[in-house]
């Protein structure tokens, strides 16, 4: 058995993306952390997330599974990054749940090109910075590929969560 993740310390930032980062700096966009988490749960089970989810079955987040998800958030288990453009409207963020040496991704949406990328470099620079050397990404996509996702053997995987 295998995890696809992404370590926090070889995410790839293409020579495009360092452009789209630039617009952090130029205040163009801006990032926050779990300051909306429900507008991005929101968002992510959305389907105008930008994601086809029709054919993702189980993928879909009901209202149970976010009532859970606020409660983990409120408890200080749940996190998620916020995108924002420069009239400070959201438009991209992802969330998930921090045990251990891991985060847990569990979904992300993108209203605008490369939002949910910025958060997503964002967050494992972030991590990386507090000793968080793992980004369980859950699904192999391209998308996640492109970003230095791979599998690992999953005993590797429970040691890196572990801190062992």
């Amino acid at each position: 058995m295998q995890r696809f993740v992404i370590f926090t310390n070889e995410i790839h930032i293409s020579h495009s993306m360092r452009q789209e980062l630039k617009k952090l700096v130029s205040g163009e966009i801006s990032v926050t952390y779990s300051t909306a988490f429900e507008p991005v749960i929101e968002a992510c089970s959305s389907e105008s997330c930008g994601t086809d989810r029709e054919n993702l079955e189980g993928a879909w987040l009901g209202e149970d599974m976010k009532k859970a998800y606020i409660e983990m958030f409120k408890q200080g288990y749940a996190a998620s990054v916020e995108v924002w453009d420069k009239d400070l409207h959201l438009i991209g963020g992802l969330y998930g749940l921090t045990l251990g040496y891991g985060f847990f991704g569990e979904s992300m949406f993108s209203l605008k090109p490369n939002a949910s990328k910025i958060a997503l470099i964002v967050l494992a620079k972030y991590l990386e910075s507090r000793g968080i050397t793992l980004i369980d990404c859950q699904l192999e996509t391209p998308h996640l590929r492109s970003m230095g996702g791979r599998f690992i053997p999953y005993d590797e995987y429970l040691k890196i969560i572990r801190g062992e």
